[in-house]
């Protein structure tokens, strides 16, 4: 069975492309700012992934699905594939897959391997239902929620304006919470080799995080050496949301 991601897209067709894969909670509209300055040079096409905003909901939703359901909505002209939190896995295993598709990596403050009492902590927090009695609650309780340390609540209000809908009892995510159960558990699994994809990638990670990478980071430097960028930033994990303007320039470098 064919399920249908839909795609959040930016930029000419003839352009290169860029890929971006959000995380957990979020939705393709997440990168809305970052292809704002990459479409003057890409492509930029952003999917919601599977259980989550316009796409399909159907399960089921582990990591291998995530991969064929990209690779059969997205054409196979080789791309930078870029991820953030959950969708940083997503490019990696994309990458050790399909090599000849992914020319680049960039991973946002990256969930590559999560020890199994934390994917169990989240897997947990997951599973309440989060619903508000109107948008500004939502806003408000997206700090405490997320971390979030320096965001501009603009941001927050332009973003989540396309990912809070309102029912009949009150405002809600559009993904489903049994998805990001799903995807926390996966986060549990070993991820493919970094010997394996051995392509030049780029990793932000937040300097206030509470998603650590200090656990794979020499990992990562002996696999990939030269290949291999860290950049670190002002902010917590959501980067694009603490430190949009580092994090933008951070990418627009990386790829030229």
């Amino acid at each position: 069975m064919t399920r249908a991601l839909h795609l959040h897209i930016w930029g000419e067709e003839e352009r290169a492309p860029v890929v971006c894969l959000h995380g957990v909670t979020a939705w393709g509209g997440h990168f809305a700012g970052l292809a704002e300055v990459l479409a003057d040079t890409h492509r930029v096409l952003a999917p919601d992934l599977l259980g989550h905003g316009s796409s399909s909901w159907d399960p089921p939703w582990r990591i291998a699905d995530h991969v064929t359901t990209l690779a059969a909505t997205l054409d196979a002209r080789p791309a930078v594939w870029l991820g953030h939190s959950f969708g940083a896995r997503l490019a990696l295993e994309v990458a050790a897959a399909m090599p000849e598709r992914v020319h680049r990596l960039v991973l946002l403050d990256p969930a590559i391997l999560l020890p199994p009492q934390v994917a169990l902590w989240a897997a947990e927090n997951a599973r309440r239902e989060r619903i508000y009695a109107s948008f500004a609650e939502a806003i408000d309780r997206r700090y405490e929620e997320s971390q979030l340390v320096t965001t501009d609540r603009a941001i927050l209000e332009e973003e989540l304006g396309g990912h809070l809908v309102e029912s009949g009892d009150g405002w809600r995510y559009r993904y489903s919470q049994a998805a990001v159960v799903v995807a926390h558990s996966e986060l549990a699994t070993p991820p493919p080799a970094f010997e394996d994809v051995r392509i030049p990638t780029l990793v932000v990670l937040g300097d206030s995080s509470y998603l650590p990478y200090d656990h794979l980071v020499d990992e990562h430097r002996a696999a990939l050496g030269d290949l291999l960028e860290i950049v670190t930033v002002p902010g917590g994990h959501t980067l694009l949301w603490d430190a949009p303007g580092e994090t933008v320039e951070a990418v627009a470098r990386f790829l030229g």
